[in-house]
């Protein structure tokens, strides 16, 4: 039974959705950027400099949590969160792959605009 290519492709857009939709958000943008220098940091430090409160801050990381974006690790007592960009290269495979469409695209009209 074979299986239609195009349904592969909205699985794989279904799935990538909550990236992006995770990522829409400004202070998980920048969650994200004070994670990806690569250390792990805890609520604590991630609220320092944040006029947000830790609950807010906990609530954004679950987020980017379950979008695989970012994971916490138990030490002792304290949850870090390090950045896994395994997601973001998803997206931004799937990003070159749309722009190569588009570039594809506009080589057809311009081809097609000149003859």
């Amino acid at each position: 039974m074979s299986r239609n290519p195009r349904s592969g492709m909205a699985d794989r857009q279904q799935a990538r959705a909550p990236v992006f939709a995770a990522l829409g958000d400004e202070t998980r943008l920048l969650l994200v950027a004070k994670l990806c220098g690569g250390q792990p940091h805890s609520i604590s430090q991630l609220t320092r400099g944040s006029k947000l409160t830790r609950q807010a801050i906990t609530k954004h990381l679950r987020v980017l949590e379950r979008v695989g974006v970012v994971r916490s690790v138990r030490v002792g007592r304290e949850s870090r969160f390090q950045f896994d960009p395994r997601p973001i290269e998803r997206m931004k495979q799937y990003l070159d792959f749309v722009s190569e469409q588009w570039d594809q695209a506009l080589s057809r009209l311009k081809s097609f605009v000149e003859k």
